[in-house]
């Protein structure tokens, strides 16, 4: 039977993850106060396994235990089916809130009615849905991401009849908006000659640039959905002897930030993973607790090249 703080609050909310764990300082038990006036267990379902899943779930563990919650994780690993099953065990485990990662925003309507059911609120990273059906949202602009990239490949090709290639993610969520905001922000003269999904894996990545390559020798610019998808990619490219395919791409690590300064990337749009997961967690706080906080807050992004990559914001937080 629900709690007071819970019928006080029954909004659904959507929750970030990653595998089935328990982390936090572990000074309280799980029963030892409710939303209102006691330390809260928090529930996060990551998406997969990428570098930005990585850096994401480090900075909800790290958010967790400086605010004193203790925190359930697990990982839905790209797969709609584990996402719900995830969904379900964090209702089972009674946390106080979900902050969800999702794979696939068609079954997050399913996701986001199971937890309400359950009297649990959703909490969701990257991306938003109707706000009456969250508690709240910490969301990067995935389309707007694909624009900036966009409009760099536009800049640089300068008027002149190019080709493109889109190395997308995971069909679903995250990948299917960056790609969409890419491909409808080129311009004219850029064609999109090949498009196939990497599965945010770098070995399916470097397998299908590798034929890309192939089959487009003409081929000058190549986005692809993250970092660690790009740099497989660059190795299948210059191995096929398209060492001339120009490079963007999404995150904003240090490792693609040496990229931008020594050639192997010519552009990338860093959306922190850091500052998505401390907003995830200290809103979903301080909404549970009627404090103030935006409903729908955003992570910064921004374009980064050679020029401006000394500049560029922490991506990923420091082991703790």
């Amino acid at each position: 039977m629900p709690t007071p703080a819970r019928r006080r609050r029954a909004l659904p909310v959507l929750l970030l993850g990653t595998g089935l764990l328990l982390s936090g300082c572990g000074l309280f038990s799980a029963d030892s106060g409710s939303a209102d006036d006691g330390p809260l267990t928090l529930g996060f379902v990551n998406g997969g396994d990428s570098r930005f899943h990585t850096c994401l779930q480090r900075s909800v563990e790290i958010a967790a235990k400086n605010n004193f919650a203790r925190l359930v994780t697990a990982n839905s690993r790209q797969d709609a089916a584990t996402e719900l099953s995830n969904i379900e065990d964090m209702i089972a485990r009674e946390v106080d809130a979900i902050i969800l990662q999702t794979v696939d925003t068609d079954a997050l309507k399913r996701d986001l009615a199971k937890a309400e059911e359950a009297d649990i609120p959703v909490f969701l990273t990257s991306v938003s849905t109707d706000p009456d059906d969250i508690l709240g949202a910490v969301v990067v602009d995935l389309e707007a991401v694909g624009r900036l990239d966009a409009q760099w490949v536009a800049d640089d090709a300068g008027g002149r009849d190019v080709q493109v290639a889109v190395v997308a993610g995971a069909p679903g969520a995250a990948s299917d908006l960056l790609t969409d905001g890419f491909t409808k922000a080129l311009p004219a003269n850029a064609e999109v000659v090949a498009e196939q999904p990497g599965m945010f894996d770098a070995d399916k990545a470097e397998e299908v640039a590798a034929g890309m390559a192939r089959a487009h020798p003409g081929l000058d610019y190549a986005f692809v959905a993250n970092e660690q998808m790009a740099f497989a990619a660059r190795k299948a490219f210059d191995a096929a002897g398209a060492d001339r395919v120009k490079i963007v791409t999404v995150n904003g690590t240090d490792e693609a930030l040496d990229a931008l300064k020594d050639g192997r990337f010519s552009a990338t749009v860093s959306n922190s993973a850091g500052n998505t997961g401390e907003l995830a967690v200290r809103n979903t706080i301080a909404l549970l607790r009627d404090r103030t906080a935006k409903k729908i807050d955003h992570t910064p992004i921004r374009l980064v090249t050679e020029d401006n990559a000394d500049t560029a914001p922490l991506y990923c937080p420091a082991e703790y």
